[in-house]
């Protein structure tokens, strides 16, 4: 009998490489977004949002989340929302003071 978590997921290197660009896109623009400054309190969310982005496909490509059961991405999901809700209740403070 074969086990469900004995299945080999095959990536190939043409999708690593795939993200990687896109990851380098990510940086140049988390860059840019610090240079510009337009506006100083949109620039933070900015880049925590391309932040949140560089670190999903991480998380899914180079640590195969993407291949996980559901189980396993249920709990990451919680774990995140409880962190953004942490990190979103003091960004309210400091932005109400």
């Amino acid at each position: 009998m074969k086990e469900k978590y004995a299945e080999n997921h095959a990536v190939t290197t043409r999708t690593y490489t795939g993200v990687w660009l896109v990851l380098l896109i990510l940086l140049a623009s988390t860059i840019a977004v610090a240079k510009l400054r337009l506006l100083a309190q949109f620039s933070t969310l900015g880049s925590l949002l391309i932040a949140s982005a560089k670190a999903g496909l991480v998380l899914a490509f180079f640590m195969h989340l993407k291949y996980e059961g559901r189980f396993l991405k249920m709990m990451l999901t919680v774990a995140i929302a409880a962190l953004t809700v942490l990190i979103g209740l003091t960004f309210v403070d400091v932005w109400l003071r």
